[in-house]
């Protein structure tokens, strides 16, 4: 299972985004990159940011395919000035801002007495710390525009969690958090601002989650996929672009009246 190739690519005859621009956070890889995929698909133009500089040029190049233009970023989500260095950019090349899906994330776990003060910050910053930023600087231009969408991406581990996922759960509860204040301030301007919380899927991060945790559990990697996978309703994990498909939804005119929502694509895992 930790072979398969993750799916970030699914057709669609949808053109939602026409003449939009769609601010894409880890678009190098993962659940960012099939955002990104999706709505150039979709017809918008896409703003593909990360810190991750090959891994974005690959993300450009597939967005391109579908005839989108894209301007791909170098951009650290943590560090203020990177965040809006890039939506000046975007703006000054397309005079405006649609959509912004906040991705970028990584994972650290381990047992409470093995996280380090290091490892609960660095987490912090980049998982909720860049999602604030990201907020902060390009919410007061969609609703100073024609309105917009928000999708912060946080997880299923924000309502719920395990052992040894900490730091993780943390700042995706405080993604939701977060979610809920900027939704209110920004309703009046026509913003929606969601969440959006995956469960187990098919991405690198996951992989990661995998190869940390197996062994504590007496699991290979595989195994311990495979468990996660029997342990959800409907017997699998999902596939990046089963994540973006709701972003996309949540950005479109039917979700208009649909804000300040933490929306689980967990194949049930949650209420279970």
């Amino acid at each position: 299972m930790t072979g398969n190739t993750p799916a970030y690519e699914h057709e669609t005859t949808l053109r939602r985004f026409v003449g939009q621009v769609a601010v894409v956070t880890g678009s190098a890889k993962g659940i960012g990159r099939a955002c990104a995929v999706r709505f150039a698909q979709e017809g918008a133009r896409v703003v593909c940011l990360d810190i991750h500089d090959t891994g974005n040029a690959e993300t450009g190049a597939i967005c391109r395919r579908y005839g989108a233009e894209v301007a791909v970023i170098h951009c650290d989500v943590t560090r203020l000035e990177d965040v809006q260095r890039a939506a000046e950019e975007a703006m000054q090349r397309w005079e405006r801002i649609d959509i912004l899906v906040t991705a970028a994330g990584i994972y650290t776990g381990g047992l409470l007495t093995e996280v380090t003060l290091e490892q609960w910050q660095r987490v912090i910053d980049i998982n909720l710390t860049g999602v604030f930023l990201c907020n902060k600087v390009i919410a007061p231009l969609l609703a100073g525009c024609c309105g917009g969408s928000i999708i912060n991406i946080s997880s299923m581990s924000g309502k719920t969690s395990w052992a040894g996922t900490h730091e993780y759960s943390a700042s995706k509860s405080g993604v939701i958090g977060l979610t809920h204040s900027v939704a209110m301030e920004m309703a009046p301007y026509g913003v929606t601002v969601n969440a959006v919380c995956p469960g187990n899927t098919r991405t690198e991060l996951v992989m990661q989650a995998a190869r940390q945790n197996a062994p504590r559990d007496g699991l290979t990697p595989d195994e311990w996929l495979a468990r996660r996978a029997s342990e959800c309703p409907m017997k699998r994990i999902a596939e990046p672009w089963e994540i973006a498909g709701l972003c996309a939804f949540l950005a479109s005119e039917d979700a208009r009246y649909i804000t300040g929502q933490a929306i689980e694509v967990d194949g049930g895992m949650v209420l279970s």
